[in-house]
């Protein structure tokens, strides 16, 4: 008899974009970065860790210098709060004072998470700052954020693949997926 958690894993229901859907995007997405950052040196900057394998990706079908670094968000609520916070948890090494900043994200919903980021990095004083999403779901969309490059608009179900997970998982797939459960717990 297999143990409870494993029993009561989500499962993959549906592939929402098949990897020749995602790597056309990210074709499309890199000519578009390509012409309007030509010989600029933007700091292309990957969100950990569900944006690696977008950012990858992506930087390797723009045809221009950029300097890649990544930096890591954690969401917690303090103690005795209700309000969810953000914290750096690993920074950029590169210095983004005077450069043209391209920040990349796997998925972007409420914006809450990204309007703190652009707000930390405006105060290092780039030259400007623009945001590359391959997934967006405008209709949860809190705050406005200069979204300028997006792969695809999707609606509000848990999606998991290339890049994206669940407790962890699935985030390997080469696919994007929507899960046909989320326990509200695992054990």
């Amino acid at each position: 008899m297999k143990p409870a958690s494993l029993r009561s894993a989500p499962r993959v229901n549906r592939i929402v974009l098949s990897e020749e859907d995602i790597m056309g995007a990210v074709r499309r997405l890199g000519s578009e970065i390509t012409r309007d950052y030509r010989n600029r040196n933007p700091v292309v900057v990957g969100i950990l860790t569900g944006a690696c394998f977008f950012a990858c990706d992506l930087i390797r079908r723009i045809e221009t210098p950029v300097t890649l670094d990544f930096l890591s968000l954690r969401h917690f609520c303090p103690e005795h709060s209700a309000n969810q916070q953000v914290e750096i948890t690993r920074d950029l090494e590169t210095s983004i004072e005077d450069r043209e900043v391209l920040i990349v994200e796997d998925l972007v919903d409420t914006g809450l998470s990204l309007n703190y980021l652009c707000q930390v990095l405006e105060d290092r004083k780039p030259r400007s700052v623009a945001i590359c999403s391959l997934l967006d779901r405008p209709q949860l969309r809190l705050v406005e954020l200069p979204l300028k490059y997006r792969g695809f608009e999707v609606d509000d179900q848990f999606l998991v693949g290339y890049g994206l997970d669940f407790q962890g998982h699935f985030r390997g797939l080469p696919y994007v997926a929507a899960l046909e459960q989320v326990p509200s717990r695992v054990a």
